[in-house]
């Protein structure tokens, strides 16, 4: 979620204060490290193509690729997103890449109709073009996430709505270091595993293609919401304050504006900057471990069970032979892994540790029940079903 600093946050920035025409260089170098990135991989990717049907290439752009590749910032006005959008346009087309703008209104306070349309016309006065704005259905994602999450996942389906409209090759997203030192600690209070310290994703997959990219999370230049307000300055551009941002009934607001300043007074300075590095360093050890687990379970399948109508897996069979030898937290990241991927469950450590007890305390016990899976072990199998219906009775 992006967040817009209010007149009092400047002093709790991670960063040393600097001129708006250094933000506004460290912004750019930030968009044109993301960009190149995209656009290497894109043109490479299209290159292959060509070749392979040996059509000729000339200039930066493989002739099998008709027109530029597109990429979208997602805006909102807050200074974070404004200062992406003014460093897009200014690097995308040295790259070959089209900009433009997904402006998504919540429908979450009054006047934000307005807002959006606001946002979209700064997104044309920068050039961006396609510049479109979407309508976000957040009461349709609710859940027991909150309504943070419900407002995360709406606007997850409009980015996968617009990918498949527009071709694009990715939405670009504004979060900052700040916004990955307040993640780290929301993970350390929900006691969610080195994943939830690892933070934010960088770049991450989008259902039904194109990437989610976040350019200002890298950690170098250090891009912090200081930043983001002086690059705004350095281009002329009035950034919108959300109001949600200064609200206290948000745990991700009182951890920016009670819990780091407390740190940093109690602490010394650059509590929030230690908290990004440590994210940094536990993503390089849940990337080595996810891989390790996916490895893990490639040896232990057996078979997997679709549903003829949906396509939908229904259950998928492991060894508990090739897993019971795996160190612990290989096989139970791999348990997880598998819930997540196959059923779109998130299993909590005790349902995790409750599917290991039927691969390392076999003693003929029951079925595990976890959220819309029934696990069970039958011989050398472990059997993961999806369930419909009542939660002690498996599906046919």
């Amino acid at each position: 979620m992006e967040q817009q600093a209010g007149p009092d946050q400047g002093a709790r920035s991670t960063v040393r204060r600097e001129s708006s025409t250094d933000a506004r260089v460290d912004t750019r170098r930030s968009v044109r490290a993301a960009l190149g990135e995209l656009a290497a991989l894109q043109f490479a990717s299209v290159g292959e193509q060509g070749s392979a049907t040996g059509q000729p290439e000339h200039g930066l752009l493989p002739a099998a690729q008709a027109t530029p590749p597109t990429v979208l910032v997602a805006l909102s006005g807050g200074a974070d997103s404004l200062a992406l959008a003014a460093a897009v346009a200014r690097e995308a087309s040295a790259l070959g890449l089209v900009a433009g703008a997904i402006v998504i209104d919540h429908g979450l306070q009054d006047g934000s109709a307005d807002v959006a349309a606001h946002a979209a016309a700064q997104a044309e006065a920068l050039g961006l073009d396609p510049v479109l704005v979407r309508r976000a259905d957040v009461a349709a994602a609710a859940g027991a996430g909150g309504p943070e999450a419900a407002a995360r996942d709406a606007r997850f389906a409009v980015f996968a709505a617009v990918v498949r409209e527009t071709g694009a090759i990715a939405i670009l997203t504004a979060h900052t270091r700040d916004d990955q030192a307040e993640q780290v600690l929301l993970g350390l209070a929900r006691g969610s595993g080195i994943r939830s310290l690892a933070g934010i994703r960088a770049r991450r997959d989008l259902p039904g293609g194109g990437q989610l990219v976040r350019p200002f999370l890298a950690s170098d230049p250090v891009i912090s919401r200081e930043i983001t307000l002086a690059a705004c300055a350095a281009d002329g551009l009035t950034p919108w304050h959300d109001p949600h941002n200064t609200d206290p009934a948000f745990a991700r607001v009182r951890v920016r504006n009670r819990l780091l300043p407390f740190f940093e007074h109690e602490l010394g300075p650059g509590i929030a900057a230690a908290l990004a590095r440590t994210a940094d360093l536990a993503r390089e050890d849940a990337d080595a471990l996810d891989q390790l687990a996916v490895d893990a379970l490639a040896g232990a399948f057996i078979e997997e069970t679709p549903n003829p109508e949906t396509g939908e897996v229904e259950r998928v069979e492991l060894a508990a032979s090739a897993l019971v030898g795996q160190p612990p937290a290989i096989r139970n990241r791999a348990f997880r892994l598998l819930a997540a991927d196959r059923f779109r469950a998130h299993l909590s450590q005790e349902h995790t540790l409750g599917i290991a007890a039927l691969v390392t305390s076999w003693r003929g016990q029951g079925p595990v029940y976890v959220p819309g899976i029934w696990v069970e072990r039958n011989g050398d199998r472990i059997v993961f079903t999806r369930q419909h219906g009542s939660p002690r009775k498996p599906s046919n």
